[in-house]
């Protein structure tokens, strides 16, 4: 009985965590179509050999599906966003490096040891998407099989 309410608890935890993280993807998607799309153009390497704004306006889209795919995702199909989401943070770190490596201010982030500060979080990012969605959990299960 004690097993089965922990593990509801921790089924509860990760509800309020995978559909917290929709709504921060959902919102960031939007503060990047909206009022915050020159801060997020200052973010993409200058090594992208795409035009910032289609950059931008596309991650924004990424980010509103990938937000909404996280909070009404099916359980069947939940850890299979988790890596997606998991990946779209991995794919977007280069340009948190880039705006470290080229001294760009954006988000208040406006020293290079505020830049620097950053970088761990991301694997935070890709954490909670594994840990929310059950997808870390599932892999594990199937490696024991």
């Amino acid at each position: 009985m004690a097993e089965q309410q922990a593990r509801r608890g921790g089924d509860v935890a990760r509800t309020v965590g995978r559909v917290g993280l929709g709504a921060v993807l959902a919102f960031a998607g939007t503060s990047h179509l909206t009022f915050a799309r020159e801060e997020f153009r200052a973010q993409v390497p200058p090594w992208v050999p795409l035009d910032e704004d289609l950059v931008v306006l596309g991650s924004g889209v990424v980010e509103i599906a990938l937000g909404t795919a996280l909070a009404v995702a099916p359980a069947r199909h939940r850890a299979a966003v988790g890596w997606v989401a998991a990946a779209f943070f991995v794919a977007v770190f280069p340009g948190n490096v880039s705006q470290y490596l080229t001294h760009t201010d954006a988000f208040g982030l406006d020293t290079d040891a505020k830049r620097l500060a950053r970088l761990p979080f991301q694997g935070g990012l890709v954490a909670w998407s594994l840990w929310s969605t059950g997808a870390w959990r599932a892999w594990r299960g199937r490696r024991r099989r």
